[in-house]
């Protein structure tokens, strides 16, 4: 009796092989770190549209005269009202402000009783365009006292604009959302496909597992990007024919692995007695062995999820994936790739530091499963 309550006080003070995972990959600098920075991306795609400076759907307020500006830049803005439909707090939530109103960048204005007189903004400074607007034009204000602490504010754009004069910061804020989406679409699509053609190709062998191995190597055969865009014209451009033309190339290397854990799962000596107790092959697949074979899926995943989405950047910058105005961050760097050399590089290599940054981090979370999953060191 005595000799026994030691072990048992060990065994619940470590508790199951999750919660061991748990508490290693918890150790893992790099790992906790990626998966903080995670957390933070996840949170600002989906309140995108609350932290935006511009809440316009898709960013796309433009403002020519001020466009391909240094981060920082700062100017004073007029805005013509319009009346913008009825939306729901859902609706603006999401998907942004449905607005008609336009911006105008100005260096000055002048009041009188029934209008305004601006000058519009010039970049070498001297004298712009003078325009004059009737208080009528801004119904909400009552004299045109009211004009400038309604109508008139000076914008601060910290990552500075794009070459249609665009809040970079606001485009990159609302791009986050399609990488991030890519993601979770395109692994959550070859997860399903990957998981069951490997499960059944593993567990039952023959014929079958000759069949699917066969178009395992095929499809393994023909290079992805050139795949994914065969696929994507087959379907047409978009925002989510894109999401399924990754989706359907990234199964294989899903099925190849849950294939070779199956082969192995099944010999163990609890499947064999499930299959005495009369168990049919679909309990056994889904109740006994996948839930042993997942580790490896779980690792191959966050891999996919970083492939996923350096796969949607280079097909924005080919110009078949999300298409304008919405906001990717491969879209941005298709815009802007030539400023490189004409100046301003900054407007292509901050999209290429953020694509860089949330490739990495998936990878090192990776890195941080695979060694809290490794059961050889557990």
């Amino acid at each position: 009796m005595k000799s026994n309550k030691p072990s048992q006080k060990n065994h619940s003070k470590e508790g199951g092989l999750t919660k061991i995972a748990f508490r290693r990959f918890r150790k893992n600098l790099w790992g906790m770190i990626s998966f903080v920075f995670l957390i933070i991306c996840v949170l600002i795609a989906i309140f995108s549209y609350a932290l935006a400076p511009d809440q316009s759907k898709n960013a796309n307020q433009m403002h020519l005269s001020i466009h391909s500006k240094e981060p920082g830049f700062t100017v004073t803005l007029l805005t013509l009202p319009e009346k913008s439909e009825t939306q729901s707090a859902l609706d603006l939530f999401f998907f942004g402000k449905k607005t008609n109103t336009t911006e105008i960048p100005i260096s000055n204005y002048k009041l009188s009783d029934e209008s305004i007189l601006i000058t519009e903004y010039t970049p070498d400074g001297s004298g712009g365009l003078e325009k004059e607007y009737p208080l009528s034009r801004f119904y909400e204000a009552k004299t045109s006292d009211n004009i400038p602490e309604m109508y008139i504010q000076d914008r601060k754009f910290i990552l500075g604009t794009d070459k249609y004069g665009r809040d970079l910061l606001s485009r990159m804020i609302i791009g986050i959302r399609i990488s991030l989406a890519i993601g979770f679409v395109a692994v959550f699509i070859s997860l399903i496909i990957g998981i069951t053609l490997g499960a059944i190709a593993g567990y039952f062998g023959g014929r079958i597992d000759a069949m699917i191995m066969w178009l395992i190597n095929v499809t393994w055969s023909i290079p992805t990007l050139l795949l994914v865009i065969a696929i994507t014209l087959a379907l047409g451009k978009g925002f989510w024919q894109v999401f399924i033309a990754v989706g359907l190339t990234m199964w294989v290397e899903v099925a190849r692995v849950v294939r070779g854990q199956v082969m192995g799962v099944k010999k163990m000596q609890y499947v064999t007695a499930a299959r005495a107790l009369g168990f049919n092959d679909l309990r056994i697949i889904t109740r006994h062995i996948l839930p042993n074979s997942m580790a490896p899926v779980i690792i191959i995943s966050a891999a996919n999820f970083a492939a996923a989405i350096l796969i949607e950047s280079g097909l924005s910058f080919l110009g078949i994936g999300a298409q304008p105005p919405m906001p990717s961050w491969g879209g941005i760097i298709k815009d802007h790739y030539a400023y490189i050399i004409l100046g301003k590089p900054y407007l292509a290599l901050i999209p290429g530091i953020a694509i860089m940054s949330l490739v990495t981090a998936f990878m090192l979370i990776g890195n941080a499963l695979r060694d809290a999953l490794d059961v050889k060191t557990t």
